[in-house]
């Protein structure tokens, strides 16, 4: 493996269609500002590098990325890409993921709009990240003890898991399919609507208007703060912990629920059975 240690690439294309490649303690950055450094590259490993112009990864295959920093400045920092590894790094540019495929993200700091957009088979763990528009029609998704702070999130994804997490987005999981969420908190408006075969397992929910227009949603032994208008039109199996304020038309299933503040019943197809006091439901204990 060729090494290049602290040294500085300011130009366009700078190590393009480089093949094994170790960049240790480099810097992306100067008044050239040329942009693609390392595209249609492969088998390439940066620690400890510092990447403050546009575009540094397309078309790179077999890529680590560790105790690096990518500026607001690095922007669609990683498209076109596969086989990669990122740990310990900053992913601070707007777009950030893209198109991308077999992916592991630990230990980052990620602040980049429309990150992760199409990406197929990414899994992350221990971090934190702001956003808007995350993860759009990406598919086949591992998340364990991630913080996301952002709107919009996870729209139209395929085939997912969250573990441990904490999410305080807007829209998050509209028309997802195939998702499953344990042991997480979720705050904001609007969850889930449009979705096929969302289930929440040990979850805390907070917000307005959650759950509406659902196929296949199921919820057990989840608590809902602060939910009004819950269930509209969505097909639902749901045990639920603690009071909820309404529930309004749901279309079929039964939810059951400490008590209800208001149950709102003007739709002759809203079939759902809401069932209050001690749950006996049978999705209580299997998922």
């Amino acid at each position: 493996m060729r090494i290049i240690e602290n040294q500085t690439f300011d130009m366009e294309r700078a190590l393009y269609g480089s093949r094994g490649v170790l960049a240790k303690g480099c810097s992306f950055d100067g008044p050239a500002d040329g942009e693609s450094a390392f595209k249609e590259c492969s088998d390439i490993t940066t620690e400890h590098c510092f990447f403050n112009l546009r575009y540094p990864f397309w078309h790179t295959h077999g890529l680590k990325i560790s105790d690096s920093e990518m500026t607001e400045l690095c922007r669609a920092s990683l498209w076109y890409s596969g086989h990669i590894e990122i740990s310990g790094t900053k992913m601070h540019g707007i777009k950030a993921l893209r198109e991308c495929g077999d992916v592991v993200i630990r230990d980052c700091d990620i602040i980049s709009p429309e990150f992760g957009w199409s990406t197929r088979g990414i899994r992350m763990e221990d971090t934190t990240a702001v956003s808007e528009y995350f993860m759009m029609r990406s598919e086949d998704i591992i998340f364990r003890n991630v913080t996301f702070k952002g709107k919009y999130s996870f729209q139209y994804i395929k085939n997912a898991v969250f573990e441990n997490c904490s999410f305080e987005t807007k829209d998050a999981f509209w028309h997802g399919e195939n998702i499953t969420v344990r042991n997480s908190v979720i705050k904001g408006e609007y969850l889930a609507w449009y979705s096929n075969g969302l289930t929440l397992e040990n979850c805390k929910i907070i917000g307005t208007q959650p759950f509406c227009y659902c196929a296949n949603l199921k919820l057990i032994n989840c608590e809902m703060i602060d939910c009004d208008l819950a269930f509209e039109k969505s097909e639902v199996e749901a045990s639920i912990t603690t009071p909820v304020i309404s529930i309004k038309n749901p279309l079929s299933g039964t939810i059951c629920v400490p008590s209800v503040g208001e149950i709102i019943c003007d739709d002759e197809n809203s079939k759902g059975e809401i069932v209050t006091g001690e749950c006996s439901c049978p999705c209580k204990a299997s998922a």
